[in-house]
């Protein structure tokens, strides 16, 4: 499980073993330990954050600031990704 970085008590990360075929380019934020019902969001070739579930519950003035900061850092991200998968697709 790659974390990507935290912010505060929220960590950014993805799972190393995503689906085959795997899906387009996306994080899951979750407060403390990782979880499988964690929030997630999709990054669009812009580097924009899309709100894919809130499946963790995060209030949502915290996650549209968590949302900003991952928009920052999509560059970060998308490497990250890329690194370890080899490959990156988009959602859109």
């Amino acid at each position: 499980m790659p974390q990507v970085f935290k912010i505060g008590s929220y960590w950014i990360y993805f799972w190393s073993n995503e689906n085959e075929p795997r899906e387009p380019i996306h994080v899951h934020i979750s407060q403390g330990k990782p979880q499988k019902n964690a929030t997630k969001v999709w990054i669009t070739r812009a580097g924009k954050c899309l709100l894919a579930n809130n499946n963790s519950d995060i209030p949502k003035v915290a996650l549209r600031n968590i949302m900003r900061i991952i928009e920052a850092r999509s560059t970060e991200v998308i490497n990250k990704w890329h690194s370890f998968y080899g490959e990156c697709e988009y959602y859109c």
